[in-house]
């Protein structure tokens, strides 16, 4: 399915000159980079969390405890499946 979208002057043309850099249409240079701004945005979402999970000093002592209780299961002697 598709579907128009109203983008400024400006912006059209830079997908053209992006597409015909690329050699793909303009389609796929917009569809990756949406793509690449989604995965920024979840990177900075995460970076942002664990700031603030780090600020606080009793959350992250919990953290570090299961962390370690995770880490001790990787000797534990028993086969991968």
């Amino acid at each position: 399915m598709t579907t128009t979208i109203r983008v400024s002057t400006h912006t059209h043309d830079l997908l053209q000159q992006l597409a015909e850099w690329s050699g793909d249409s303009m389609q796929s240079v917009l569809e990756r980079a949406l793509e690449q701004y989604r995965r920024q945005q979840v990177l900075e979402a995460t970076n942002a969390a664990y700031a603030a999970l780090r600020a606080d000093a009793k959350a992250w002592a919990s953290l570090e405890r299961e962390r370690s209780d995770w880490d001790r299961t990787l000797g534990d002697g028993l086969e991968e499946v």
